[in-house]
């Protein structure tokens, strides 16, 4: 059984939650990370289609990567984990900021409300993608110039988790 993390909007971890009872009936709030890599000047990233199979969000474009911290090991150890699982190669990771968040699926099928901490990588655009097809059915390099375009053209294509980790790293100034 795949379980969440639950916790309060402070991020202080509470029980174990089965992870289907955490993203229905309006969503229990539960510990996740979201992974931003960026090329290695910063004016790229990498961002993933969700697969089709994925209960929440199926073929929208989000983030490189994003999943629920275990807490067996630091934030960035179970983000690196993760990262290779899901495409293929890892790199380098910080902690940026954590915000909070709850939206329901546009196709009815529960609700994401989570606590979730964004990481920020940088990595060569040479770097070999393997993605795991149950996660991702396709990635891609993109300007965030044309990224910005993408959003303002079709923002309904994109998670919402994405876009407000998007506007919080649009305040940092060290990415």
């Amino acid at each position: 059984m795949k379980t969440v993390i639950l916790t309060d909007e402070n991020g202080q971890s509470g029980q174990p939650c089965e992870i289907l009872e955490a993203h229905t009936n309006g969503g229990k709030l539960h510990k996740a990370f979201s992974i931003f890599v960026y090329n290695e000047d910063s004016t790229k990233m990498l961002i993933q289609k969700r697969a089709d199979s994925k209960l929440l969000w199926a073929n929208f474009w989000s983030n490189t990567c994003c999943s629920h911290p275990k807490e067996e090991r630091s934030l960035e150890q179970e983000a690196q984990t993760r990262l290779q699982e899901e495409c293929g190669f890892t790199c380098d990771l910080r902690a940026i900021e954590s915000f909070v968040y709850q939206a329901d699926d546009p196709n009815g099928n529960g609700t994401e409300y989570e606590y979730d901490t964004i990481l920020v990588g940088h990595c060569s655009e040479d770097t070999k993608l393997q993605l795991h097809p149950e996660e991702a059915s396709d990635a891609k390099w993109i300007s965030l110039e044309d990224l910005t375009t993408e959003i303002e053209t079709n923002p309904e294509q994109f998670t919402p988790w994405f876009l407000e980790g998007l506007h919080i790293l649009s305040t940092h100034t060290d990415i």
